[in-house]
């Protein structure tokens, strides 16, 4: 029975030495005065949008004309005069031709009259992408001294006067 417990206590002696953790490290921690501190930086860039506007004149047809104006009323008209002309199927032959001969005077009037295109003004816009260069703080280059050495070491934030330093001595095998 004794022999038991004393496998049971030797056990969980065992059992209790694997259960710290093997993660720590070995040494103490001490403190190490700061020498310098240097912001560290790095370009970003960052795309934006550059537009710009112009006003451009294009020609363009008259609003609401159609261009038939002209040949319609012509053509009415000649063949009006031409009906007037002649007799039987002579008559004929003077009304159609008077209504193409009409038509055709009328449109040129109807073109001479009126202006054959107008100015109209429209905005271009064209845009491009450009590139911002900005500088963005990462972190600081540290250099500190313990025991009389110079260290350095790249820190996320500013360690003030003295940061912490874990130190470690391990025996020198000589061979």
């Amino acid at each position: 029975m004794k022999r038991a417990a004393l496998l049971a206590l030797i056990a969980t002696a065992a059992v209790a030495a694997q259960a710290q953790p093997q993660f720590q490290q070995p040494g103490f921690v001490d403190r190490a005065r700061v020498q310098s501190v240097e912001p560290q930086y790095e370009n970003v860039a960052l795309p934006r949008q550059e537009c710009t506007s112009q006003w451009v004149s294009d020609a363009r047809p008259p609003v609401g004309s159609s261009g038939y104006g002209g040949a319609l009323v012509g053509g009415l008209a000649g063949g009006i005069l031409g009906n007037q002309v002649g007799g039987g199927h002579g008559r004929e032959a003077a009304t159609a031709a008077g209504a193409v001969i009409g038509a055709i005077t009328g449109d040129r009037l109807a073109a001479n009259n009126q202006p054959q295109y107008e100015q109209a003004q429209r905005e271009v816009r064209s845009c491009r992408t450009v590139q911002d260069v900005q500088q963005r703080l990462t972190g600081y280059r540290v250099t500190y001294s313990y025991a009389g050495r110079q260290y350095a070491a790249f820190m996320r934030e500013q360690p003030g006067d003295t940061l912490p330093v874990r130190v470690s001595v391990t025996p020198v095998q000589e061979r």
